[in-house]
């Protein structure tokens, strides 16, 4: 939770007051990789690493993940950064011929 102090518009030479404003975090969304029988692991490390920014390590990891129990969250950001990086992955793996499905949840 943040604070933000700060002067209250009737300041006079004496007194001013202070007042806090609680602001809200952003919500989290969970970006979630499906598995499927065609769309290659390579496919999948390479998207993992260009499109999320996981180093090779990780993005074997996920992948991994994925293929072995189906799903996994390979990361979770603001709604706005988890739906562009949804959309991205679903348009470059259609552009090259695999299925690959990707979704995002609230976390």
């Amino acid at each position: 939770m943040c604070y933000i102090v700060c002067m209250d518009i009737n300041y006079s030479e004496d007194t001013f007051s202070i007042t806090e404003t609680e602001l809200l975090e952003p919500k989290q969304y969970q970006v979630i990789f499906l598995n499927d029988d065609y769309t290659t692991k390579e496919f999948v490390t390479q998207v993992l690493e260009v499109i999320f920014h996981k180093e090779a390590t990780e993005a074997e990891r996920l992948m991994e993940r994925v293929h072995r129990e189906g799903s996994a969250v390979v990361g979770i950001y603001t709604y706005d950064i988890a739906v562009t990086r949804v959309n991205v992955t679903m348009k470059i793996a259609r552009e090259n011929g695999f299925p690959l499905r990707c979704e995002m949840r609230e976390a």
